[in-house]
């Protein structure tokens, strides 16, 4: 899962500042503000989740105890970047409103993997 996960953090970082730099040049000219507002949103939450990710695949490397709760940490950041910047993503280019309901739920991964970080960060040695 280390390498698993120090290459998906990885790729969502790069893809992250791709995706900033798309919106801050590209699209500037397509989208209006407020949808540009919320693919950067959607790009800097990435950015932080992908570096939480780095973050917990470092950590696994040096675990020696139960991994559990540091795997379960790493998927729900993945599965709160795709939900909730890949709704706001959406959001942004077809200007469907009730893509950002489903947003929350991606924030609520990214409690979740908080939260699993913060328990195997309790038990770390």
């Amino acid at each position: 899962m280390t390498r698993l996960f120090l290459s998906v953090a990885s790729i969502l970082a790069g893809l992250s500042v791709a995706g900033g730099a798309f919106a801050a040049h590209a699209l500037k000219e397509k989208l209006s503000e407020r949808a540009i507002e919320i693919f950067e949103t959607g790009a800097r939450y990435q950015m932080y989740h992908s570096l939480a990710l780095l973050v917990v695949a470092l950590l696994l490397s040096r675990a020696e105890a139960s991994q559990s709760l540091l795997i379960a940490a790493g998927s729900a950041f993945i599965i709160g970047i795709a939900i909730f910047s890949g709704s706001l993503y959406a959001l942004s280019f077809s200007g469907i409103k009730w893509l950002g309901a489903i947003t929350p739920l991606g924030g609520v991964a990214f409690i979740i993997g908080w939260g699993c970080l913060a328990i195997a960060a309790w038990g770390y040695k």
